[in-house]
């Protein structure tokens, strides 16, 4: 049966997942890319951006793991932009270029919905305003038996565990403290209907996975 994910969120022992004044210069905010060290030193990484070189080992695999078996995407609008209200234009087009890493089916949550935006390479952004009940079927439906990915951020992600629709979550506790930003814990409280299903440690950081309780 297909599944919704979480994979690689980082987040720091604070429980930040982005840090505070999002813009074009700061897609994660301030001192938000510390959050991803670890993950541009992976091979796995390296190899998507077209390079070569890269650790192998823990981490690597975990950043593997996040793709395998995926069929479609989910994420909130701030994950896709740092545009807030109505669109001004259509000119924005997300952060990754002409060829975004998606290659399937990606639904933007959002209050202000536009056209589809077809890019190279497979992606298709949806810009949707729907419950996350409705979100997840229509993704679900897209993804053709293949599991679904919520990417972020971490509105998003809240959204999607209060409702009870994540069956998996692995974070990256970064030890590192941002102080302020995109919360993922707030009006979690101790994430009921979740157990903690594992907690595996590298040198750079302890990924820790939540699966939901049967």
């Amino acid at each position: 049966m297909a599944t919704l994910r979480v994979h690689n969120i980082a987040i720091s022992l604070d429980g930040y997942i982005a840090g505070p004044n999002q813009g074009p210069d700061n897609p994660i905010g301030e001192g938000g890319m510390r959050l991803h060290d670890w993950v541009w030193a992976t091979r796995y990484a390296q190899q998507m951006n077209g390079e070569h070189g890269g650790d192998t080992g823990v981490d690597n695999d975990f950043m593997a793991a996040g793709d395998a078996g995926i069929g479609a995407t989910i994420m909130g609008r701030n994950m896709f932009g740092p545009i807030r209200g109505p669109w001004a234009d259509h000119e924005w087009r997300g952060w990754w270029g002409d060829n975004p890493p998606y290659q399937h089916d990606t639904f933007v949550m959002t209050h202000h919905p536009r056209p589809s935006l077809p890019m190279e390479g497979g992606t298709t952004f949806h810009f949707v305003n729907e419950t996350p009940e409705e979100v997840l079927r229509r993704a679900l439906e897209a993804a053709d038996g293949q599991d679904v990915r919520l990417a972020g951020g971490s509105s998003a992600v809240r959204q999607f565990l209060r409702a009870g629709l994540v069956d998996k979550m692995h974070l990256a506790v970064v030890p590192i403290l941002l102080g302020a930003g995109e919360r993922l814990y707030d009006d979690l409280g101790t994430l009921p209907g979740y157990e903690i299903s594992s907690v595996v440690r590298s040198p750079a950081v302890t990924h820790v996975t939540f699966t939901r309780s049967a």
